[in-house]
């Protein structure tokens, strides 16, 4: 079991919802990002998603996009996000990191070194955004294997000819992009957004995260009477990208964390 398995059976006993939080690794440099995703747990969040910069991330709105310049500009790289990890987990040994980003990065460093150097820093899963289903061999199979979850999006568009190839190697949750479209778009619909989960969830046994379009207390409370968890990336990096302190970035996170907690 992973920390994120253990991670959703908690909440599931508690009766609570996870709130996961989007942040880019570096990002403005990796003092501050270090101190803000230290934070995140007493803020309230359940599982971190670590930002992988990269010089084209395709899915990416510009509030992201701008983020991981920003970090790349600092000199962050693969080998400092593995550091930051391996820092973290130096006083949390059970919050959840979920290294999210594009493959180009890993296929550079070396899958099989990838996967050793990941575990041994703390990452508990994995989202890589240009993977499909149909290359699962490259990468989703061994860090399975490596005893790494691998956590594949769905999408509006994904249609139920579609999902069970999408739902066959995924494991420790569903991430259900709400929007069609880049990053920070549009705001999520909770009413468009539970029958998709629940469509979802009747594909798999596997708890259903919603991310993309939620940048507030309300939406994220809206989202979790729906869904077993929501994300929020942009709403967030987008007051470290304005210049909030680590306390104030903290302190919003805190704010939609009790949102995400209140059903």
């Amino acid at each position: 079991m992973t920390r994120i398995d253990a991670k959703f059976e908690a909440l599931k006993a508690q009766g609570q919802k996870a709130f996961v939080a989007y942040v880019m690794a570096g990002d403005p440099d990796y003092e501050t990002s270090l101190e803000i995703v230290k934070g995140l747990p007493c803020a309230g969040v359940d599982i971190i998603e670590l930002g992988l910069p990269f010089t084209d991330p395709m899915a990416d709105g510009p509030t992201i996009q701008l983020a991981g310049q920003r970090a790349l500009d600092g000199g962050m790289t693969l080998q400092k996000t593995l550091n930051l990890a391996t820092e973290f987990r130096k006083t949390d040994q059970d919050t959840p990191i979920v290294l999210m980003g594009y493959y180009n990065p890993i296929y550079s460093r070396g899958v099989d070194k990838f996967l050793i150097d990941a575990k041994a820093a703390g990452i508990d899963g994995l989202i890589i955004v240009d993977l499909p289903p149909e290359e699962d061999e490259e990468l989703c199979l061994p860090a399975q294997a490596a005893g790494l979850n691998f956590i594949r999006l769905a999408t509006p568009t994904t249609d139920d000819k579609r999902l069970p190839r999408v739902m066959q190697n995924t494991s420790g949750f569903v991430y259900y992009v709400s929007i069609t479209g880049i990053t920070g778009s549009a705001e999520a619909e909770a009413g468009d957004v539970g029958p998709e989960v629940a469509r979802i969830k009747a594909a798999g046994n596997l708890p259903v995260v919603v991310g993309f379009g939620i940048n507030s207390p309300e939406k994220a409370a809206a989202i979790t009477r729906v869904a077993d968890g929501a994300v929020v990336g942009s709403a967030i990096v987008s007051r470290i990208g304005r210049g909030d302190t680590p306390a104030e970035v903290l302190a919003f996170v805190k704010t939609l964390a009790d949102g995400a907690h209140s059903n």
